[in-house]
């Protein structure tokens, strides 16, 4: 039954997903149905965090809307993501960024990872 659930699993991954971590800054393009129409909406913000693996794997990116904190969770192999855009890299060292929710105007960016 495992190998079964595996395989459709397989099936649904998309070919290639943009190498982005937590910290980074990021433009989520996301298709919206609205009727018989779809646009495509752009979504720029942190990533907080990442879990779990494989087609269950999603990731919640954090942006401030006039100043009130916005977070979105998508599915990385969903079909209503269109693209990932990493804008930049950034420097951190924790798996999850859950301190952000906290922090306001400077304090709640975080620092440019330079090579």
């Amino acid at each position: 039954m495992n190998e079964i659930i595996k395989k459709i699993e397989a099936e649904q991954l998309k070919d290639t997903v943009p190498e982005f971590r937590v910290g980074d800054t990021v433009k989520v393009y996301n298709k919206i149905k609205e009727g018989n129409r779809e646009r495509i909406q752009v979504f720029e913000g942190t990533v907080v965090k990442r879990q779990n693996g494989g087609a269950r794997e999603t990731f919640t990116v954090r942006k401030n809307s006039n100043g009130i904190g916005v977070e979105k969770t998508w599915p990385v192999h969903s079909p209503f993501v269109d693209n990932i855009e990493v804008v930049r890299r950034g420097k951190v060292r924790r798996a999850k960024l859950n301190y952000l929710k906290t922090r306001v105007g400077k304090a709640a960016k975080v620092k440019e990872l330079v090579k």
